[in-house]
């Protein structure tokens, strides 16, 4: 199908940056500040700027061998920590009995052990702790290595916590990084040491390190050439993202799927979904059998999806209020041209639910009334507890950062994806070693972890803005975020709200997302509270195995009740919220009619080719 232009809006000179499709008109932006690669208080000409420069560049190159980590983060960290135990003798002394009561467990449990083999030991791993559930654990002499280990890492626990006089953030951070340096030796790391490792190499003849030295060198060329390894069987557009639809608007940032109607009839009010652009939008639909887009067409929703464009350096200067206005914003007018006089439900997925919390309130603000409700999937709006992702959001780890993408103009996807791997190195880093290069084994790919391979970029000026003005500074929750140049406030969210939170969440933690009680206006709040984590516990489709859920509703005049208190009185229910989140939007409904027409073609929405689109495509 030849593509039919985007709706004619004069572009004022702007020039297109590279890699957009040839029909995609550029939409004016703001006036803007000067580029936030050049600091407009220095002036080249004094050489300020140059020496500026070089600082920069350094820590860009710095950044490349540390995984975007700041040294200078952990340095400080571990001085201070160094220094409030130097002049602590009380918790010196704690910690030397601690290591006496220790070596003490240890020794009996080992005389026992020697008469009999099923002793229990005396220290068990944590429940979210696999490395050692292999019965050769049990044996001689691997007992005394993987209890040794244990307690070793249970005592530095202990050092590297409850001292007074250190501040809490370097306190988590000595804490986080030493049990990283701790996984790195760990006894299930090394291959004679390992009992799994050794029976897989003598059964196998050591076939098992040969195909593993051979995963290792095909990882490393994909590393050299930033080749991503293909996913077979989870291909978008073939396998995956395949609910069928059509491309209704593009612009530099987005294209804007519709989804064509399965039933005879629909609810009037379209149900919009603004993803996080930290990923690709296609983690909502996923396989037919666990799309939610798919789950929520067929219950007779009619579903427009935003798709976000991957930015390169030619993006650098785009920032949240871009993201704002060309994203959700010019989402809104085109669902609303589609669907005229009908209000929408909106949704926001992780970062994607914060730029929705901060459109619906600058449109609370205006008097805009277009939304009938809001939905926020692991979505924060108050940084102030932001969970193990703090570790890395400090003055110092920004800059870090700013230099990065100063260097390049964004920030490369595997920097992003490697600070999430460290808050899970032993099942996103250790466990892969083991078995894709210890024990030789093909890693089995499923949908949802292709999807995690298929990475994005940050714009530099967006990353910035949100990581200072969200994260460290809490501008949104505090009511000094601006918004064309006047503060928006939370309060002004006056539409029913449901929200959701996952109980292993690292990125967006429950706690934090369950302040939506405490920051909106809304009437009525409903907070459920799933298994999984940030990812697997949104895709929770019906039948999913050993899903449960807890849901409560806050109306209006109720009293607040804090988290811990609503986790203990919430009901449980098992299986999956889908059903339950589907029938609230039906309660927020009208009744069901025609479905409307795929696109407006004459008001300058007309369907220009099948969904995915091309934007999810792109590398």
């Amino acid at each position: 199908m030849t593509d039919t232009p985007v709706a004619d809006r004069p572009t004022h000179g702007t020039q297109k940056p590279s890699g957009l499709p040839a029909n995609v008109t550029v939409l004016p932006t703001r006036a803007a500040p000067p580029p936030p690669r050049q600091d407009p208080s220095e002036s080249p000409t004094m050489g300020l700027y140059a020496f500026r420069s070089m600082d920069r560049a350094m820590t860009a190159n710095l950044g490349r061998l540390t995984g975007g980590i700041s040294p200078s983060v952990i340095m400080l960290a571990y001085l201070d920590w160094l220094s409030h135990i130097a002049i602590a003798p009380g918790k010196q002394a704690r910690l030397a009995e601690k290591a006496l009561r220790k070596f003490h467990r240890l020794g009996l449990y080992l005389s026992q052990a020697a008469r009999d083999p099923d002793t229990q030991p005396c220290i068990t791993p944590l429940p979210q702790d696999r490395r050692f559930r292999h019965p050769g654990w049990r044996q001689w002499p691997f007992n005394l290595i993987y209890q040794s280990f244990l307690l070793q890492q249970q005592w530095w626990d202990n050092a590297t916590s409850s001292i007074r006089g250190l501040s809490a953030q370097n306190e988590r951070i000595v804490n986080f990084m030493t049990r990283q340096m701790l996984d790195v030796f760990s006894p299930s790391n090394v291959p004679w040491l390992n009992p799994e490792i050794l029976e897989a190499t003598m059964q196998q003849g050591g076939q098992n390190l040969a195909r593993g030295f051979q995963n290792w060198l095909e990882d490393l060329e994909r590393e050299a050439t930033g080749e991503k390894k293909p996913a077979e069987g989870f291909r978008v557009g073939q396998d995956v993202a395949v609910t069928p639809g059509k491309v209704i608007y593009r612009n530099r940032l987005i294209e804007l799927i519709q989804y064509s109607p399965t039933t005879d009839t629909v609810y009037p009010e379209p149900v919009l979904v603004v993803p996080a652009w930290i990923m690709k939008y296609y983690i909502l639909d996923l396989s037919p059998h666990n799309s939610m887009v798919r789950y929520l067409v067929e219950q007779g929703h009619t579903v427009f999806m935003i798709s976000w464009r991957n930015p390169g350096a030619d993006d650098c200067d785009l920032g949240l209020d871009d993201y704002r206005r060309l994203g959700v914003m010019e989402a809104l007018d085109a669902v609303s041209t589609v669907c005229p006089d009908r209000k929408i439900h909106s949704v926001g997925y992780c970062i994607g639910g914060t730029l929705l919390s901060i459109a619906a309130a600058t449109m609370g603000r205006e008097g805009d009334d277009r939304l009938a409700s809001m939905t926020l999937f692991a979505a924060q709006a108050d940084f102030t507890e932001p969970g193990e992702l703090s570790l890395f959001i400090n003055e110092s780890q920004v800059t870090y950062l700013e230099d990065m993408m100063w260097d390049q103009g964004y920030l490369e996807s595997n920097k992003m994806a490697g600070a999430f791997q460290l808050l899970r190195s032993q099942d996103l880093i250790w466990s892969r070693i083991i078995h894709n290069y210890l024990l030789g084994e093909e890693e089995k790919l499923n949908d949802l972890m292709a999807w995690n391979a298929d990475t994005t970029r940050m714009p530099y000026r967006m990353h910035s803005e949100y990581l200072r003005r969200l994260f460290l500074n809490n501008d949104l929750a505090e009511g000094r975020f601006l918004v064309e140049d006047r503060p928006i406030a939370l309060i002004d969210i006056r539409v029913p709200i449901f929200a959701v939170g996952t109980v292993q969440d690292h990125v967006a933690p429950w706690r934090s997302a369950y302040k939506t009680h405490l920051l909106t206006g809304s009437d009525e709040v409903v907070f459920t509270l799933t298994s999984g984590g940030h990812n697997a516990g949104i895709v929770s489709e019906p039948g999913h195995p050993r899903r449960s859920y807890q849901m409560a509703r806050r109306s209006h005049g109720s009293p607040y009740v804090d988290p811990d208190s609503w986790q203990a009185s919430a009901p449980k229910q098992e299986g999956s919220w889908w059903p339950a989140w589907e029938a609230w939007l039906v309660e927020h409904s009208g009744d069901r009619t025609a479905p409307p027409t795929m696109g407006a073609p004459t008001e300058g929405y007309p369907p220009m080719e099948d969904a995915p689109g091309r934007y999810v495509l792109q590398p």
